[in-house]
């Protein structure tokens, strides 16, 4: 796209730079979308999943593998083991 700089009219009136498309850049970005458009909706057709899968016609459908109850490994399911300190209380902290 050409810039067009700045510049003063005739009367007076300025006119800030900017940009526009060249003669005939429309149309040809037009046919050109036009064809894009096209060849995205024609892309696709006659593909079905007879034609995509292994041959045998049938999609694939997804299976379970979680058990019902789930249990957590632990002495006993409904107790969590408690977390041992790391440090000693009190800390001595130097207020001097």
């Amino acid at each position: 796209m050409p810039w067009v700089n700045a510049y003063e009219r005739g009367d007076g009136t300025k006119v800030r730079g900017y940009s526009r498309w060249a003669p005939g850049a429309r149309s040809e970005m037009a046919k050109v979308a036009v064809i894009a458009l096209v060849i995205l909706g024609f892309g696709g057709a006659g593909t079905t999943a007879a034609t995509r899968g292994s041959g045998s016609g049938e999609l694939p459908t997804p299976k379970s593998t979680v058990v019902y109850p789930i249990e957590f490994p632990g002495p006993d399911a409904g107790s969590v083991p408690r977390p041992t300190p790391t440090v000693s209380y009190p800390i001595p902290w130097d207020r001097g």
